[in-house]
């Protein structure tokens, strides 16, 4: 599971103390847990733009769709320095590789949605913005997956963002190493299962993309194949999914496991349906058999190890 990630971060997260107030927002689970699997390339708009700190808070105002970026008391307009910082800090960031970004909730600068945006005199906020940052960078780079740290605090949308980061990553080492009709085909059958507990129409159209290959250029199906990929990978991997995926694999046994073992398997799985046990029960249990019966195309499959155990993703009810 050794795999250099790269990820963006709003700089506060990492606990600088680098807002408006001269204060910071550690988060703790992204510096100490999530950070000893990833390198952090920190980014923070409003200072590396050119403002002081403490400084005056900024919001948006105007049109919901392409807000403007003003001081909150002296509604001094800033979107055009901000913008042009931002232009050349994406510039650089392009050049870092990034496999993701996690941006500071609400802010006017980073929020990745839901910020506030003021329409005018005498109206009330709507929480229906996009930090001036924030959508700059997601305009520009819209297949990496990104989030905002409110967000990761509720453990599904936390597990799907750190599925994503490490499929990205693994996107980009066989576009590195394997650029090949062959590296996408063996990319492509070791993510199966993957994608299969997410989307069920992501996952025949990939494999339909995969199976016509002929006649097409390498790079246009590449595109294709990665935009399909990143979309589905943004649906929910529901339990029903899940177990879907879980039954798909337990087929895999039929001639192997003795009828004490299919009877546990079944169990573990009706468990885990249930509620009763989270999805690290099952899936230790599979990884155990795909040990022991030396399961080729199972042991292959990203979904057994998706994220370093170490994440306890996998460990919620």
């Amino acid at each position: 599971m050794a795999a250099d990630i790269t990820l963006g971060i709003s700089t506060c997260l990492l606990g600088e103390a680098v807002r408006y107030d001269g204060q910071h927002k550690l988060d703790h689970w992204l510096k100490d847990t999530l950070g000893q699997f990833v390198t952090y390339v920190p980014v923070c708009p409003e200072v590396e733009s050119g403002f002081p700190i403490p400084r005056e808070a900024f919001r948006l105002v105007g049109d919901v769709d392409a807000p403007r970026l003003e001081t909150q008391k002296t509604g001094i307009d800033c979107t055009e320095i901000m913008r042009k910082w931002a232009r050349r800090r994406l510039e650089e960031l392009a050049a870092e590789n990034l496999d993701g970004f996690i941006f500071k909730s609400r802010s006017p600068s980073s929020g990745m949605e839901r910020v506030k945006v003021y329409p005018g005199p005498g109206k009330a906020a709507v929480k229906k913005g996009r930090g001036l940052f924030a959508g700059m960078f997601m305009d520009c780079f819209p297949l990496l997956p990104v989030e905002e740290d409110g967000r990761l605090h509720d453990p599904a949308l936390r597990e799907n963002f750190i599925e994503r980061i490490f499929v990205m990553k693994r996107w980009r080492q066989m576009f590195k190493e394997a650029s090949t009709r062959h590296g996408l085909v063996d990319f492509h059958a070791r993510h199966k299962m993957q994608v299969m507990a997410h989307s069920i129409a992501h996952y025949r159209q990939l494999g339909t993309l995969v199976a016509n290959l002929k006649g097409r250029s390498l790079a246009e199906v590449q595109g294709e194949y990665l935009a399909i990929l990143m979309d589905g990978l943004k649906r929910a991997a529901t339990i029903k999914k899940n177990v879907n995926v879980l039954d798909h694999m337990a087929g895999y046994f039929k001639k192997d496991l003795t009828h004490d073992e299919k009877q546990e398997l079944r169990e573990i799985i009706d468990e885990y349906h249930n509620q009763y046990v989270p999805l690290i029960v099952p899936v230790t249990l599979l990884n155990h058999y795909v040990r022991k019966y030396e399961v080729a195309y199972l042991k292959q499959q990203h979904y057994l190890n998706p994220h370093p155990l170490e994440l306890k993703l996998r460990n919620h009810a």
